[in-house]
């Protein structure tokens, strides 16, 4: 199990260092490529035994004691989020070789990529609060290459910007780890509990809330989401879908660990009010714009709204509801920025004034987009909507009527602007390909012209129908992984008796 947990993070690290070695792109492709496959088929194994018995699985690298250790944990909610996170950074992989962008040819995309597949993974399973911000620096770092390869104007300006606010969180997150050091003599998960309990409620609630503001940063929730509506926009389609999928999600994630671990029950007020507003200020922005990767760049914030709202909320019900909504966004926010690079490459523009007729010129794109957007929007019978449907429940037991009210009326709008998308692009008269593709195409089907970047997004869209057709044993798992967030005693006793 020790190799399981570490393959999917030494295992891209190795592939980076190769990756600089072996300058060749095909070689590159291929150990990267290579390195994701294993990556992936260990979480799968992670998964598949963490499914079997509900039982913890700890690794410690190079044998030393917990205090010292660098401490790899793998319960319910990190052994899917794992398997899904690499099954989506594989596939965009493939969607990056197929798109063969200027910077998916440069010498340094491989490398960086793997750099930040691993600091994903190690994210994912630290078992430690400096652990986790070795990793948060690790995704900052390949993030902002990646983020600025190309090196336009535009790139640099939002990198900038997003290199800045990341460091911010940065400089929130050492010093919360250094507080929380200070103050309980460890940083180690497991210990942490029965320690932070015995501080008085004062210095316990400031340490709740510097963690709480450095992992909001990184998941933009209001009002430290101005971010990333410029940011992701100016990256290619490849890099701004994994980020789109999993970057954010890495934040929740770490919400969700700090507030039923660490922190079990506290300032849910006050989640549960950042969790409305981020709803609300990301669909204003979503509704407002007419670019379609702006627009599916502020419905990752809104969505993240319902995650942290979900949170706030507490309890059963609650918590797994957000745990299905996290592991269902990622492949739907990576399929739809999938298919927006499709369409700019395309068209040369994913404006709505600019592209129409997509239906016409390829009824299988129009697919791939139309079945994500309806799981975004929350239509029945998609994930998204068992997701939203068990939010709503979970906040009227609560009696959270204002918020449900409002998270029914995002969701409402999150259609509408899903149809925009639809109307303005998809449908309409078919425009010529901006690269010179005869009319011809529209017969031949413009997918054809880019097999890989189409055959990776169709898998991820597979994927999202497959949760669908899975829902029942699928929740029943998450809601088996909201109960052992809620009763750490068997994380606790597995990461101290390994």
């Amino acid at each position: 199990m020790t190799a399981l947990l570490t393959l999917p993070v030494l295992g891209p690290l190795v592939a980076a260092a190769l990756c600089l070695v072996f300058r060749r792109l095909n070689v590159q492709r291929a150990i990267s490529f290579a390195s994701l496959t294993v990556a992936a088929g260990c979480a799968v194994a992670v998964f598949v035994n963490v499914w079997g018995d509900g039982e913890v699985r700890v690794a410690r690298m190079g044998g030393w004691p917990g205090s010292f250790a660098i401490t790899f944990v793998a319960d319910r909610l990190s052994a899917v989020m794992l398997l899904v996170a690499l099954a989506a950074v594989t596939l965009v992989l493939i969607y990056a070789i197929g798109q063969r962008a200027p910077d998916e040819r440069s010498s340094f995309y491989h490398p960086v990529y793997m750099v930040m597949s691993a600091g994903i993974a190690q994210a994912l399973l630290a078992g430690d609060l400096f652990n986790l911000f070795v990793a948060f620096e690790i995704l900052l770092m390949a993030s902002y290459v990646l983020l600025t390869l190309e090196g336009t104007n535009e790139q640099i300006r939002a990198g900038t910007t997003y290199v800045v606010l990341n460091i911010l969180e940065s400089l929130v997150l050492l010093v919360a780890i250094g507080l929380v050091f200070a103050a309980t003599g460890t940083v180690n998960m497991a210990e942490l509990p029965e320690r932070l309990a015995e501080l008085p409620d004062g210095v316990r609630t400031s340490l709740h809330l510097f963690l709480l503001i450095a992992f909001g940063i990184k998941a933009a929730v209001f009002p430290l989401f101005f971010w990333l509506p410029d940011s992701y926009p100016t990256a290619p389609s490849s890099v701004s879908a994994v980020f789109a999928g999993l970057l954010t999600k890495i934040g929740v994630y770490c919400m969700i660990r700090t507030q039923t671990l660490l922190f079990p029950g506290e300032a849910s007020d006050l989640i549960v009010v950042v969790g409305i507003l981020t709803m609300v200020i990301g669909i204003i922005g979503a509704v407002s714009h007419q670019n379609m990767k702006r627009i599916l760049s502020f419905h990752i914030i809104s969505q993240i709204g319902y995650m942290v709202f979900g949170l706030g909320i507490g309890g059963e019900a609650a918590i797994a509801a957000t745990v299905f909504f996290l592991v269902h966004q990622i492949p739907v926010k990576t399929s739809l920025f999938l298919v927006e690079g499709i369409v700019s490459r395309d068209q040369g523009s994913s404006s709505l004034k600019e592209v129409s007729g997509l239906a016409r010129r390829s009824p299988w794109l129009a697919v791939l987009f139309l079945l994500p957007a309806l799981s975004l929007a929350g239509l029945p019978p998609f994930p998204g909507f068992l997701a939203k449907f068990s939010l709503v429940r979970a906040g009227l037991d609560a009696e959270h009527y204002v918020g449900v009210a409002i998270a029914i009326t995002v969701s409402l709008f999150t259609l509408v602007s899903m149809v925009k998308i639809w109307v303005a692009a998809f449908w309409g008269e078919a425009k010529p390909s901006s690269v010179g593709q005869p009319d011809a195409v529209a017969t031949v089907g413009l997918l054809r012209h880019h097999r890989l970047m189409a055959t990776s997004t169709a898998v991820m869209v597979v994927g999202i129908v497959m949760l669908a057709v899975v829902a029942g044993p699928f929740f029943q798992f998450v809601t088996d992984a909201a109960l052992q967030l809620l009763d750490p005693a068997s994380y606790v006793s597995a990461v101290r008796s390994s």
